[in-house]
């Protein structure tokens, strides 16, 4: 006797009923399939990205602002600093290493970041094609925006003012790429990075006195760039030379600088936080609906066992065993739940891929759809538990099937 046979020929018979339960739960466990993908993924980028960065300064203004600008580049920056400042924050003794950060244009929407060659040792980036920049109006392009943009070695391109796509061009002078990177899972991927002078002379081409008509050609590799007091940096991301500085270093600039100093691990434990309130909202919502649909099975279960009282009775006598019986509706109860389990985790990578490809900028770029987590297979076993609660007390009941009894009123 083919009980699996059997039990696919009764969920044939009602295709409305099966159906409703099967999305029901494939809806509620695809959101936890986003949820898991996201968290996991976020997490993971947001760690990377920041790794060996003690210390963000930068303008007074939101400090999570501060990091979320100068380390992921998905923000708006404070504001400037001077120049002056930076310098002389360089020079205390309690920092290691200063990367300088000169912020303010973007090409399509990528951001061009005015740095240094410490930038590009930092993150321990590898060549696809071509060097490093060694004069003004060189740059280095990241593998997703070669990527996407179709740049290579030797092409030119026109930088936009802003940080978002839309603005004004700076067609006085083009960018030329020279060199693209490997791709590393890092923010610099998403990245065009150029010299801080750079970004500079692109702004002052914009002055009607033509007060600034310096010489293009030599740029600063290391460090910060000597510059009158008039130039300003955006950011600068610190590393700190001892265990007390990270005491002593925020307060001093936080009070006696017109700067702002903020601690990446900080804020971003304060944003994890926030965003854990809607996360944990939206897995109330997936379980309630996995509940719903547990429900569901039970009650359809149920009903039709009311229904089938007189087919388990012939089954009966023909030679099926009580627990047979019991088999029967326990696998119809794990082949609903499964094939809801397995759609749901297809339609949790579809929706997130889906979303991604709409929202393609910042960290969301840095996210993968078909990266399958092992948590997804506890999801499976999660699902499985609910087909057999659900299916426990049908099951019971249909062991219990008299065979006399129900003969008889038939």
């Amino acid at each position: 006797m083919n009980l699996f046979k059997i039990s696919r020929k009764y969920l044939y018979f009602k295709p409305l009923s099966t159906g409703l339960n099967i999305l029901l739960l494939s809806f509620g466990l695809a959101i936890i399939t986003m949820l898991l993908l996201v968290r996991d993924q976020f997490e993971t980028v947001v760690s990377k990205d920041a790794e060996g960065i003690d210390l963000v300064v930068g303008a007074k203004g939101s400090p999570l602002q501060l990091i979320l600008s100068g380390v992921y580049h998905v923000d708006f920056p404070t504001g400037n600093i001077p120049i002056k400042e930076a310098v002389g924050l360089q020079r205390n003794r309690l920092v290691k290493a200063v990367l300088p950060m000169a912020l303010g244009d973007n090409y399509k929407g990528n951001r061009i970041v005015g740095t240094n060659h410490d930038y590009l040792d930092f993150y321990e980036v590898q060549y696809q094609e071509g060097e490093s920049w060694t004069e003004a109006f060189q740059v280095v392009v990241g593998a997703e925006v070669a990527a996407k943009e179709g740049l290579k070695v030797g092409d030119s391109f026109e930088s936009s003012h802003g940080i978002s796509e839309g603005s004004h061009s700076h067609d006085e002078h083009s960018l030329v790429v020279v060199g693209v990177l490997e791709p590393s899972g890092k923010v610099i991927d998403r990245l065009i990075l150029t010299s801080i002078e750079t970004v500079w002379y692109s702004h002052d081409e914009e002055g009607e006195d033509g007060q600034h008509n310096h010489d293009h050609g030599e740029v600063t590799l290391n460090g910060i760039p000597d510059g009158d007091e008039s130039r300003e940096l955006t950011t600068l991301l610190l590393q700190f030379r001892n265990p007390m500085a990270a005491v002593q270093l925020p307060r001093f600039i936080n009070s006696r600088t017109s700067m702002q100093a903020a601690s990446p691990t900080f804020e971003m434990a304060r944003l994890f936080e926030l965003l854990g309130v809607g996360i944990k909202l939206l897995q109330g919502l997936a379980f309630a609906l996995i509940v719903i649909a547990g429900l569901g099975i039970f009650i359809a279960l149920y009903n039709s066992l009311k229904e089938r009282k007189y087919d388990l009775a012939v089954l009966r006598s023909i030679g099926a065993t009580r627990f047979q019986l019991l088999q029967l509706i326990l696998i119809e109860g794990i082949t609903l739940t499964w094939i809801g389990a397995l759609l749901g985790l297809a339609l949790g990578h579809v929706f997130l891929f889906i979303l991604l490809k709409s929202t393609d900028q910042g960290l969301a770029a840095s996210i993968q759809a078909w990266t399958f987590l092992p948590e997804e297979l506890w999801i499976l076993l999660y699902a499985t538990g609910v087909g057999l609660f659900a299916s426990i007390i049908p099951a019971v009941t249909a062991y219990q099937t008299s065979i006399a009894k129900q003969l008889t009123k038939s």
